[in-house]
């Protein structure tokens, strides 16, 4: 005797005609219509980054279509029709004013798979990611959901060949010739750097996120790196997913089971270990949130033991574009990221004890994979790293109270004598005006300038844009001349950038944080021994009263805005000056931060301590 609810469904006219005829297209089973619904979502977006995502979604679809049924052995499960969700392309954004919609692209994808999500009560969902928000949209999405979910990444693209000095080349390569002005040698390096498809293929924010995702327990392991265009893709990992998300589903493993406090802060030890991203010091505090903690610096990882780990505990360990040779199928080549999550697990620096979404733990998965030692040459262990700490370092001091502050140490190239910077303030309220600069007056940049890039922040931006252009052009402008100009902002970077380059200060410009108060010439101290970024002019209390006054007369005139924040002349870019949270609580469209309900799990104080085995 049916349930009293399933009755209910039955005598719903609109849904059974409208699931039966769903049924009678994808050619499924009539008498499942009303079984608990499985499907696969994908990224889709302008660029190559997404090109490949929908052959592997119809391909997971249609083995997954095979597999459902009433037989033994069958998913006994309702299908649904693939969906996608939508997001811009950073690098052909980079150095526009499209750039602020690059972050809201990691809200919308989590918006609009939410609604996906909810309204289809989906109960199994296998979802294919590409470039780099959406894929943490997705995961925030499917953590909200909480219900039984794997994800695959849709794959990094090959790199390009310089035709004439047949190095590898990539689109990092591209921005970094801009300054150039043979223009023909601009063309060939443009049409050479992305000549197939996939995401991009550096250490970049999109492979930096991958590994992360399947290091906190989402994705497994040995489907990061193969190429986008890799038959395995299409022929191998299909029905690897079926099978994986078909277990989680009978034993009832949700995304909040895998996602963790644990698991999190292995994702981010890993991210320090491939000189990652500073993006994933956004994207960490956003999938922390949707995995239910209300606070990632109180909750997962304070920034004091983010950089302790990282300065003398956690080493890098590959050689990888921007700041090595290497790019991620190179990787693949060697063994994949299991390489080198073997290499940290085995030195004590890993908690193999999490769940991931293979039904394994994290050890388990590795030891059955059983991957290869690091070759020494594209990945490196623990003990013989190819840099010897860790690739981000978070930074505090009187720029940046919130502590939000991030650099990549990896990509830095230069500058930092004993561990300090110092440094003349040059000031630019927005990105564009900087642009400007580097292309019509690049002989006005001196050595130890610190260009200041402000109002670029969540709510000022609006969105936070990256600036890929900008750091490309001012290392060109470095390497050629031989000098060092840092820059420092309240937006954010591309996981492509390298140089001294300081993103996230926060409090941001918009909301009459410290960075608004920098004048031109003031000296700015960048100091690694205390992770700190210091103005000298604002340690006087006098200075720093009277240049709040004057900003906050330019925000009282301008009916409660300052007149240098960017337009925000969409509905989309309004939301999300009016709702953006912090670069500390991962600068998403999040308010009222107080009401939010946090999961119900402890989130104290893990057994787990990394070893220090690189120091000793």
């Amino acid at each position: 005797m049916k349930n009293s609810k399933t009755v209910l469904i039955d005598k719903n006219p609109g849904r059974s005609s409208q699931t039966y005829g769903i049924a009678r297209i994808l050619n499924t089973d009539l008498d499942l219509i009303h079984e608990p619904s499985i499907g696969v979502v994908g990224n889709k977006g302008d660029s190559q980054c997404y090109l490949g995502v929908e052959e592997k979604v119809k391909t997971i679809h249609e083995n997954l279509r095979l597999r459902i049924g009433q037989a033994p052995g069958d998913i006994r499960m309702r299908l649904v029709q693939p969906e996608y969700t939508i997001a811009t392309s950073d690098g052909i954004r980079n150095g526009t004013r499209e750039m602020r919609y690059s972050l809201i692209g990691r809200e919308v994808t989590n918006d609009t798979l939410c609604e996906h999500l909810s309204a289809s009560g989906l109960e199994g969902t296998i979802a294919v990611v590409a470039c780099d928000k959406p894929p943490v949209g997705t995961l925030s999405a499917i953590l909200e959901h909480n219900r039984p979910a794997i994800i695959m990444s849709d794959g990094p693209i090959r790199p390009g060949i310089d035709s004439v000095t047949n190095e590898p080349l990539d689109i990092v390569s591209s921005y970094q010739v801009a300054a150039s002005d043979d223009e023909e040698f601009k063309k060939r390096i443009a049409c050479e750097a992305c000549p197939g498809f996939g995401s991009c293929g550096g250490m970049f924010t999109y492979n930096t996120m991958q590994t992360f995702i399947a290091v906190v327990g989402m994705q497994p392991l040995h489907m990061v790196s193969p190429a986008s265009d890799d038959k395995r893709r299409l022929e191998v990992f299909p029905n690897q997913l079926i099978s994986y998300l078909d277990n989680m589903i009978k034993k009832d493993i949700k995304p909040r089971d895998i996602v963790t406090r644990d698991s999190i802060r292995n994702a981010v030890i890993v991210a320090m270990s491939i000189g990652g991203s500073t993006n994933v010091m956004l994207h960490a505090p956003e999938l922390a949130r949707a995995a239910g903690y209300k606070s990632f610096n109180d909750d997962i990882m304070s920034s004091e033991e983010f950089n302790y780990l990282s300065e003398k505990v956690v080493p890098v360990l590959v050689n990888a574009r921007p700041f090595g040779k290497y790019s991620m199928v190179d990787i693949d080549e060697k063994g994949g990221v299991q390489v080198f999550v073997k290499d940290l697990l085995d030195s004590g620096l890993l908690n193999g004890n999490t769940l991931t979404c293979t039904g394994e733990t994290l050890k388990e998965q590795i030891d059955r994979l059983s991957p290869s030692l690091p070759d020494g040459e594209v990945v490196f262990s623990v003990k013989n790293p190819y840099k010897n700490t860790g690739g981000l370092r978070v930074l505090g001091g009187n720029l940046s109270p919130e502590k939000s502050s991030i650099l990549k140490l990896a990509g830095v190239e230069g500058g930092l004598e004993n561990n300090v910077f110092i440094g003349k303030a040059r000031i630019f309220d927005g990105e564009q005006k900087l642009l400007d600069a580097l292309e019509n007056e690049p002989q006005n940049f001196m050595n130890k300038d610190m260009i200041v890039v402000r109002y670029e922040g969540p709510v000022g931006g609006p969105g936070m844009p990256e600036m890929l252009d900008s750091t490309s052009r001012i290392t060109t402008l470095c390497r050629e001349r031989n000098i060092i100009v840092g820059l420092m902002t309240d937006g954010r970077f591309s996981g492509g950038s390298v140089g001294l380059v300081i993103g996230h200060v926060g409090p941001e410009a918009a909301i009459g944080g410290p960075i608004a108060l920098i004048e031109d010439g003031d000296e700015i101290i960048v100091d690694l021994n205390k992770n700190q970024i210091n103005c000298t002019q604002l340690i006087n209390e006098k200075t720093l009263k009277s240049r709040k006054t004057i900003w906050q007369k330019a925000f009282d005139d301008n009916n409660g805005i300052h007149p240098s924040v960017g337009l925000a002349d969409t509905r989309l870019l309004n939301r999300m000056r009016s709702s953006a949270v912090s670069a500390i609580f991962g600068a998403g469209m999040h308010p009222n931060r107080e009401l939010w309900i946090p999961d119900p799990r402890e989130a104290g104080k893990s057994d787990f301590i990394p070893k220090n085995i690189y120091k000793n």
